[in-house]
């Protein structure tokens, strides 16, 4: 996806968050901030986008965003339960009511047969309660990687959404 496409998803994200008043909250792992990136190339995006944790190792991610030692111990960063704690985090901590979380394996190396190079974890989250999350797995070198996994982020704030009214 070029700059510009990914700069017309921002803006479609931002367009639907303000037309409910809400805001948005980023907990990124692999993407480094890249979602955030693009919610604020956007001219206005403070009008709907609240704050971004970047949260690389498992102290950030318990530290900022409450992520359980226990989850982290048993399932990993690269996991939908720990980017679940993630989107909950975000919630809590921000004044934000949707947040998207994200951890990854970018690559070139880290990645194992149960969780190769590309996978990535996505939590989607609504401070009312409610709350999804997948788990996608990406092709390319790690720069694609991690751009596959904004455009899916920001794809699944706009399904996210799509049942959410005003």
């Amino acid at each position: 996806m070029s700059d510009k496409k990914l700069y017309r998803l921002a803006e479609q994200v931002g367009q639907a968050l303000q037309a409910r008043g809400l805001m948005l909250a980023t907990a990124e792992s692999c993407t480094g901030g890249w979602i955030a990136e693009a919610a604020t190339m956007v001219p206005g995006s403070s009008a709907w986008f609240e704050r971004g944790f970047v949260t690389y190792t498992y102290i950030s991610k318990r530290e900022m965003l409450n992520v359980s030692a226990a989850t982290l111990g048993t399932h990993g960063a690269v996991s939908e339960p720990a980017v679940r704690e993630m989107a909950r985090g975000a919630l809590a901590a921000s004044h934000a009511q949707i947040a998207v979380a994200v951890s990854g394996t970018a690559g070139p190396g880290g990645g194992t047969p149960q969780k190769p190079v590309g996978t990535v974890c996505f939590a989607w989250g609504i401070k009312s309660g409610d709350l999804h999350s997948e788990t996608q797995y990406f092709t390319g070198d790690r720069e694609a990687v991690r751009r596959q996994s904004v455009e899916h982020a920001l794809e699944g704030v706009l399904r996210l959404l799509e049942g959410v009214t005003k």
